[in-house]
């Protein structure tokens, strides 16, 4: 059983638990009084008839009073229930989003426990005007009876599954399934009504998300944004079954905000690559990434989550114009952290692009397409932390310097030809002119180079840790030497702060710290080396 399905299970039953006990404990209740009085307490009155014969014994003037009464009962029951019940949708459709509304009216527990109300108040009333002074009818008064003690019963668990439905988690896992539904089903309603409610249902999704993030609600802006990724997650494997018409976007799609601001030759690509609903989904996502940045810096790393997850998705579709996409958006936030001077998300940010890109390596080491994709976004770093270093965000540089080297890593141990062009991209990060203020900020892209080329000298690649040994030659000896101390004198794994990466970057186990000796021994002759070189060209 899945985990819906599981919830489900549990929300109906324990309503149903709460009416059992209820009913049973008044039964009990009533009846233990009941042959208490016949048996005891009056039991001279009692007649010749058995207790349940005196108690379905309907006295036609008792039953008029009575009826009229139960009536009453029952219509202050609907109100209570009415009353509450509009009160506590309107509150969630305010709070969260008005398909609250829509929702509730089409949940059929809610219709029919509704319903119950009504007809048993509509019974009660038409059965007080049939009872007459020489007719009593009692199977019509029995069941009326019944349904009235059913309706007060009814009032607690109902009221209960009411709240539980009502549940964010429940609300926000109802909507993305509802959305996912209006993409998938095919032969339910035409492809115009099917488009808008999807894309309703993901700006559902947004707009709870970025509602929860300004009441700093941490716990329902990650399930909203969990559930816009679980939508495009779910839909990717099964887009190829979808007719081509659901693909297409016609005039009411294309008066969308988020396709009124495209080009018409960007909108019309999206419907030719059958891709606009992964761009609707990013870009809601996107809305939430851009709210987080404001109110809660933390969100914006679980939205970086959710996207490296639809990107892992579309690669493993082979959908490459979906990836790409993913990888644009990846761009947008690193964009839109560097603008608002936030350190910390871009570093997070840049952790779940690195997964991205190494995912995309695994997935096709030796494929020439994927190979172009990879070194394009290992440009992006270097743009990236290049901007960074020129905005006095240093830490940002560092950041994208060594998650490149962690790339060139992975596609060493992979043989990718992608690894050489990936070691250019990084060896070029610190290229720009380096002043006195610059120095300290580009120590980190030093010390991941160095990183990385004692990782090249301990799986026996002396070429390739000599190319970045030639990128160094020119540095001084005093500040390659600090460089080496600094890196050697770190001991622990874990950094000493919380950070969600978990790892010391400068952290070297003993065998690289061995090669980073060796590396670093070896400038010496490297630069008499190249003062060789240079002195007949000189001449």
């Amino acid at each position: 059983m899945s985990e819906t399905a599981a919830h489900a299970a549990r929300t109906r039953r324990n309503p149903l638990a709460t009416l059992a006990f209820l009913a049973a404990f008044a039964v009990t209740v009533f009846a233990a009084l009941w042959l208490l009085d016949y048996f005891l307490i009056d039991a001279a009155h009692r007649g010749p008839k058995g207790p349940l014969a005196k108690l379905f014994d309907f006295d036609p003037e008792t039953m008029q009073n009575a009826l009229g009464s139960l009536a009453q009962v029952i219509a202050a029951v609907l109100g209570i229930a009415i009353t509450v019940v509009s009160i506590v949708v309107q509150l969630a459709a305010n709070r969260y989003t008005s398909r609250v509304a829509d929702m509730f009216f089409r949940d059929r527990i809610n219709i029919a426990v509704l319903g119950f109300f009504v007809v048993a108040c509509v019974e009660a009333v038409w059965v007080a005007l049939s009872v007459t002074k020489d007719y009593v009818p009692q199977a019509t008064v029995t069941a009326t009876i019944v349904m009235a003690t059913a309706s007060v019963l009814l009032l607690v668990p109902y009221f209960a599954y009411v709240f539980a439905f009502l549940d964010p988690e429940r609300v926000i896992r109802q909507l993305g399934a509802q959305t996912l539904a209006s993409a998938l089903s095919g032969g339910e309603g035409t492809v115009e009504a099917r488009q808008a409610q999807a894309v309703g249902g993901m700006e559902q999704l947004a707009g709870i998300a970025v509602n929860a993030l300004a009441q700093n609600d941490k716990v329902i802006a990650t399930d909203a944004t969990a559930a816009l990724r679980r939508v495009l997650v779910d839909y990717l494997p099964r887009k190829a079954s979808l007719d081509r018409g659901w693909f297409a976007i016609g005039a009411a799609l294309r008066a969308n905000p988020d396709f009124v601001a495209l080009e018409g030759d960007s909108t019309d690509d999206l419907g030719r690559e059958g891709t606009w609903l992964e761009w609707k989904g990013l870009r809601q996502i996107r809305e939430v990434f851009g709210g987080a940045l404001k109110t809660i810096p933390e969100m914006a790393h679980v939205v970086a989550i959710d996207t490296r997850y639809v990107g892992e998705a579309a690669l493993a579709c082979g959908d490459r114009r979906v990836l790409s996409l993913t990888v644009k958006f990846m761009n947008t936030y690193l964009r839109a952290a560097l603008n608002a001077r936030d350190v910390r998300t871009a570093y997070n940010v840049l952790n779940q692009y690195r997964q991205l890109a190494e995912s995309m390596l695994r997935a096709a080491p030796a494929d020439s397409s994927a190979i172009a994709d990879i070194v394009e976004i290992g440009g992006h770093f270097k743009y990236y932390a290049q901007l960074a270093h020129g905005m006095g965000l240093g830490f940002v540089t560092e950041t994208a310097a060594y998650d490149m080297a962690a790339l060139c890593e992975v596609a060493s141990a992979l043989a990718t030809p992608a690894h050489d062009r990936l070691l250019a991209v990084l060896l070029e990060i610190d290229k720009e002119a380096e002043t006195q203020a610059q120095e300290r900020a580009l120590r980190g892209v030093r010390k991941a180079q160095a990183k990385l080329a004692a990782y090249y000298l301990v799986h026996g690649m002396a070429a390739r840790a000599r190319a970045i040994h030639e990128d160094m030659a020119l540095e001084s000896p005093e500040r390659l030497g600090s460089i080496r101390d600094e890196m050697l004198a770190v001991t622990s794994k874990q950094f000493w702060e919380v950070v969600d990466r978990g790892t010391n970057f400068d952290y070297l186990d003993e065998p690289r710290k061995e090669k980073l000796r060796e590396f670093f021994a070896g400038f010496s002759q490297l630069k008499n080396e190249l003062a060789e070189r240079i002195a007949p060209a000189a001449s």
